[in-house]
């Protein structure tokens, strides 16, 4: 059974339980006046990054950097938000001074809350998204204008500067690979021209068409050796055919003997040299496939080295042109759009208005105690609430009387001292009683 029907009964709570609901406005009231003393203001700064697209088509001078401008800016904003980084910002500018008992860790986790980096996504081309970023806003809280200031500019020009420094740091890194690998395949291929000229030297291949002149060359060889076969049995049947007879003298056949045996000898060893050739030849002729297999080797390797080359050399043409186009600050670029400002007025609510939800909340907490109370004593208090729960007409309502409370203290000794007065005016009356009329 609930104690409030109506507004009567309402307005009796209220008066039964007033000294309950003013104890706690009031102390609603010197809560909200420490609640909105104790927090201080919040100040917000702003500075608005564009994000501006090359000037250089990509078309007519391709650019090395690649990737999405929202990848890269996301690595920037996790380099921002680092833990060293927002330590040296935090000493830099002497922030959080006034909370002593915040360790540095709680500091950098405060300020990581404090800044805010949103991208704004730039228009599609068609139905493909790019990526790309328009704008980039920055946004600092801080408890001082110049300091929500001096935080947003200084992410600001950290966003700035990392994002030129991580596109020249891209694009001079592309240009050194590509550097070096076009120096190795210089160097390989040096090393293979020297090895193909140290092998054709080893096998006698330093001229092309080696293997013809050799075949003629060995043709010649039989030739000469056939040649030389006809003269040897020439020159033995000749030695075979001298006259020994008595009519000849024998100076004479010795000097033909020894002439013809110098003759046998000279064209001997003329045939030993061609047929030492000749062998040389032939296991050279026979040698050959191998030599050809790794000819053939070396071809394709020098063929792959230089195909390599050309596509490294295009690739390196094309880094230097990325190169120096963000040297010469002609890729994508930031730009200030919008600097940050002093903020003439806090974000946050003001204190005037803490105090009054501060007031407001006291009451309604006043009221349900007020009414939590009545709960916990459900009980008749007037005739209309006895004819209401009840259906009888009380014919008699006799008022809750109490004693009066004994006092103590300073009360007692004031109320005894006004009876004493009291009563010794009554006694002089009634002694005197023309000090009535008096």
């Amino acid at each position: 059974m609930g104690p409030i029907y109506s507004l009567a009964d309402f307005l009796d709570m209220l008066r039964r339980r007033v000294g309950l609901i003013s104890a706690v406005v009031i102390a609603g009231c010197f809560g909200s006046v420490f609640w909105a003393l104790s927090v201080p203001h919040v100040y917000q700064s702003t500075e608005v990054i564009q994000v501006e697209q090359p000037k250089i088509s990509d078309d007519l001078a391709r650019s090395t950097v690649e990737g999405s401008a929202a990848r890269r800016l996301q690595l920037i904003e996790q380099q921002l938000m680092a833990r060293s980084n927002l330590e040296s910002l935090i000493n830099e500018f002497d922030l959080y001074d006034n909370l002593v008992a915040l360790r540095m860790s709680e500091k950098v986790d405060l300020l990581r809350r404090s800044v805010s980096i949103t991208g704004v996504a730039a228009v599609r081309e068609g139905f493909a998204d790019d990526g790309a970023i328009a704008v980039l806003t920055i946004t600092a809280e801080m408890d001082d204008p110049e300091k929500a200031q001096a935080i947003a500019h200084a992410f600001a020009d950290e966003t700035r500067t990392m994002a030129a420094r991580q596109r020249r740091e891209q694009t001079r890194e592309t240009l050194e690979f590509f550097q070096e690998q076009e120096d190795v395949l210089l160097a390989e291929i040096a090393q293979q021209e020297a090895a193909l000229s140290a092998f054709r030297g080893a096998n006698d291949i330093s001229i092309e068409g080696s293997l013809e002149f050799r075949r003629s060359e060995l043709g010649s060889l039989n030739d000469a050796l056939l040649e030389l076969d006809r003269e040897i049995i020439t020159a033995q049947l000749a030695l075979q055919n001298i006259d020994r007879s008595g009519s000849t003298r024998a100076a004479t056949v010795e000097r033909q003997e020894e002439e013809l045996t110098r003759l046998l000898d000279s064209l001997t060893t003329q045939r030993q040299l061609l047929q030492d050739r000749r062998a040389d030849l032939s296991a050279s002729i026979e040698t050959r496939p191998e030599v050809e297999r790794t000819l053939a080797e070396f071809e394709r390797r020098m063929t792959q080295l230089r195909g390599q080359l050309d596509v490294i050399s295009t690739r390196r043409s094309e880094a230097e042109v990325g190169f120096t186009l963000e040297n010469a600050a002609r890729g994508e670029r930031f730009i200030t759009l919008e600097e940050a400002r002093v903020p003439e007025y806090p974000v946050s609510m003001s204190r005037k208005k803490r105090v009054i939800m501060g007031v407001m909340a006291s009451g309604v907490l006043g009221l349900i105690l007020a009414f939590l109370m009545e709960l916990r004593r459900p009980v008749i208090r007037t005739a209309r609430q006895m004819q209401r729960e009840t259906g009888l007409m009380p014919v008699v309502s006799i008022p809750e009387t109490r004693p009066p409370r004994k006092r103590k203290g300073l009360a007692k000794l004031w109320q005894d001292r006004s009876e004493a007065g009291l009563q010794g005016r009554a006694a002089r009356l009634a002694r005197n009683p023309d000090l009535e009329k008096s």
